[in-house]
């Protein structure tokens, strides 16, 4: 296990990770630490403890208004595939009475070319 320094409200912590994940977790301690400085001037000195949670509280509702859009996206997407596969679906069934409709139509065009190939050669015998 890696080990990493991040420093919050001006203390260093000292926190394992796993290899390789020092860079984001240095990232979100940066982060978090943010809150933290912002509650602290918005606030004043009133305990680590408090600043720590009132900070803790604001990302968790950052995070459940992510979590909302996410959820509202998602909903979205699937709507949108449904319609998607709904749309294709008339597409395809169109195609095929197009396909359908142009092979009648072919073969009724054969069938006067014939009948006009045979009344041309007709007379001349």
């Amino acid at each position: 296990m890696a080990q990493v320094t991040v420093t919050i409200d001006g203390k260093a912590y000292r926190m394992a990770c796993e290899e390789g994940e020092e860079d984001h977790l240095s990232d979100l301690a940066a982060r978090f630490d943010q809150y933290v400085s912002h509650l602290k001037g918005q606030f004043g000195e009133i305990g680590d403890l408090r600043l720590t949670v009132m900070a803790g509280i604001m990302v968790m509702d950052e995070l459940s208004e992510v979590n909302r859009r996410l959820k509202s996206l998602e909903t979205e997407l699937s709507n949108l595939k449904s319609g998607r596969d709904v749309q294709l679906s008339e597409q395809a069934r169109s195609e095929e009475a197009l396909a359908s409709a142009l092979s009648e139509v072919t073969a009724q065009i054969h069938s006067i070319a014939a009948k006009l190939n045979g009344r041309a050669v007709a007379p001349a015998n």
